[in-house]
């Protein structure tokens, strides 16, 4: 198993290539999991049971020794059905090697991502241990077990490409758009499809399996039984419902949909407590409890607040600390929040190359080192990626001469600007252009499109600069695509006065 740095790796566009990628990747283990656990290996005394409780502390671990487990049984066995069943099957010697093979990693240094989604699982399997361990106290090493891993296809792609995850979330979750098309053009298949690959790939518990089957062609008994809960409040008026659609009854109350009703209560309040989203997996799972939805939401309140105590950390989203919120207040994306302003030291490295830019005569020897300051002062503004362009006149063309932040590609770009009617106001005379998420769509298609594509993103600043009377240069620059620092609005328009001043003087330096 490799642990190569998610930016080293390519993002793969099949299914096969995603298996192939995810399957190889070594889960980090948090350090201090990692020190007991290796600890109790090696202690005679530790018994299988108490070994697997150590254990449960990590998601990455509980996912590396089920899959291990299974691997050595040959297909011959089926699945293990909990954690001490696979320390059983593997061994542990077999176990203390595996360890050793795991990255142990500060809990800090592990991507925010990657434990973002373990916490989601682990309040997963907190809601399942909340409302069905009393229930089905029989089948509850399969509830754990299959409520923790039922996301644990995502982890490794959470560890090797975080930004696609975030990305997602924002455009499906925040913004509304189809996730059929915003994955088929991050991932190139469907996010179920290849949960469902993977984890047949790696022979999770069967309930998991299950789940993603539901998901994928159950589709339409999900929604009569989502109707049955809508209907009626009165569990007793639901149960005679469901009594005289029997085959559905049957299907319904399968002790293995428990794992998806927990995993789909954890998603659903990460967004928010009273979302349409979250409505229905509380109607679904109160109507398989049989139970009043206000008491089923009083007791997911208080499994989520369980969880917060157990699995919260620095750096993640728990939605148990949205309970304190007033009612109907939403969670916001950091990615539509405003960008945070330039600290002082930026400010003062901007000012600094401000006033490189101001300089008379010209500090610069060529174009090339007057537009080497003119990206950096950018930077320092604030900015996360920049595009400098020069005019060409010759082709009618924009020539890139500096990038920052963009695909490496950029550089060698030749824009046309003939078709472009915004390249052609922008360079009729010096002025600036700001897209944000209302006017976003409205500009964008005029813009070229190998220019578009280097900003993902809603918010975009752009800004032609004259010098002698005429537009020489076209500037574009954004803070990651979402909504900008006012602070750094307003140092991108100075620096494009600066930069402005200095090519003028440039200009001027042989007269």
């Amino acid at each position: 198993m490799q642990s190569a740095k998610a930016s080293s790796l390519p993002v793969p566009q099949t299914l096969d290539a995603w298996i192939k990628q995810l399957d190889g990747l070594a889960l980090p283990v948090p350090t201090h999991a990692h020190a007991r656990v290796h600890a109790a290996l090696n202690d005679s005394r530790r018994s299988l049971r108490e070994i697997a409780d150590l254990m449960q502390d990590s998601p990455a671990l509980v996912l590396s020794v089920l899959r291990e487990a299974n691997l050595h049984s040959g297909g011959l066995a089926e699945p293990a059905e909990s954690l001490e069943v696979a320390l059983n099957r593997l061994g542990l010697a077999r176990a203390s090697t595996l360890l050793g093979r795991l990255p142990s990693v500060e809990l800090q240094k592990i991507p925010p991502a990657l434990r973002q989604l373990q916490m989601i699982s682990q309040h997963a399997a907190q809601q399942a241990y909340g409302l069905f361990a009393n229930q089905l106290a029989r089948l509850w090493q399969d509830i754990h077990l299959g409520s923790l891993l039922f996301l644990a296809p995502l982890w490794p792609m959470a560890l090797a490409h975080p930004k696609l995850l975030e990305e997602w979330e924002l455009r499906v979750v925040y913004k509304g758009e189809s996730a059929k098309v915003v994955e088929k053009a991050l991932f190139g298949v469907r996010l179920v499809r290849l949960c469902q690959a993977l984890a047949q790939h790696w022979q999770l518990p069967m309930w998991v399996m299950q789940g993603y089957r539901l998901l994928i062609s159950e589709q339409r008994s999900l929604v009569k039984v989502l109707r049955v809960a809508h209907e009626s409040d009165d569990p007793l008026k639901q149960q005679q419902q469901l009594d005289a659609d029997l085959p559905l009854r049957r299907w319904f109350n399968q002790p293995a949909n428990t794992i998806l009703l927990a995993n789909g209560l954890a998603l659903s309040t990460q967004q928010a407590w009273d979302t349409p989203h979250t409505m229905r997996w509380e109607l679904l799972t109160s109507l398989y409890l049989q139970q009043p939805l206000s008491d089923l939401q009083q007791q997911v309140h208080q499994n989520a607040a369980a969880s917060a105590r157990q699995h919260a950390e620095p750096g993640v989203w728990h939605p148990a600390e949205a309970l304190l919120w007033p009612w109907g207040t939403r969670r916001i994306h950091e990615a539509l929040l405003p960008a945070p302003p330039p600290s002082p030291e930026a400010l003062h490295t901007w000012r600094k190359h401000c006033s490189d830019l101001l300089r008379e005569p010209s500090a610069f020897a060529n174009a090339m080192h007057l537009t080497t300051c003119a990206r950096d002062a950018l930077l320092a503004s604030g900015m996360h990626r920049a595009v400098l362009l020069m005019i060409d006149r010759k082709t009618d063309s924009l020539r890139v001469h500096q990038i920052a932040g963009v695909d490496p590609s950029a550089a060698s770009l030749l824009v046309p600007y003939k078709d472009s009617t915004v390249l052609q106001r922008l360079l009729a005379q010096a002025t600036q252009l700001r897209l944000t998420a209302s006017n976003n769509a409205q500009f964008s298609a005029l813009l070229p499109p190998q220019l578009r594509h280097l900003f993902s993103g809603e918010n975009l600043l752009i800004r032609s600069l004259g010098s002698n009377g005429r537009v020489v240069m076209v500037v574009m620059a954004d803070q990651g695509g979402g909504p900008f620092s006012e602070v750094t609005v307003q140092a991108f328009g100075k620096t494009g006065q600066c930069i402005e001043k200095a090519l003028t003087t440039f200009s001027h330096r042989n007269g």
